[in-house]
């Protein structure tokens, strides 16, 4: 079955979305890259629960402002959230 020109039109914007959305998240981790390295290196925690609650809480706005459900984008920023404590976690132990 031959793929109809609105069906590629919609598929080109989507990968094009994709691919912003990968930049974006490695500008995001390299920028959590140097907090972390600035928590290790000062020995703050690698976590930081009422900053967490804050942003999940602003994301939640923001996506109910979009019309996106805030229970996909509270999973979805928890995730990157979970991420970064994670790399934080390996910064800190490698200053050890």
């Amino acid at each position: 079955m031959q793929e109809d020109q609105t069906l590629r039109s919609y598929r080109e914007s989507i990968d094009n979305i994709d691919a912003a959305l990968v930049f974006m998240l490695a500008e995001r981790f390299k920028i959590t890259k140097a907090v972390g390295q600035y928590k290790a290196k000062t020995a703050l925690p690698p976590a930081d629960p009422s900053r967490e609650t804050a942003q999940i809480e602003r994301l939640k706005k923001l996506a109910t402002d979009a019309n996106l459900d805030p229970e996909f984008s509270t999973k979805f920023l928890r995730f990157i959230i979970d991420e970064v404590i994670r790399h934080h976690e390996q910064l800190r132990d490698e200053k050890t």
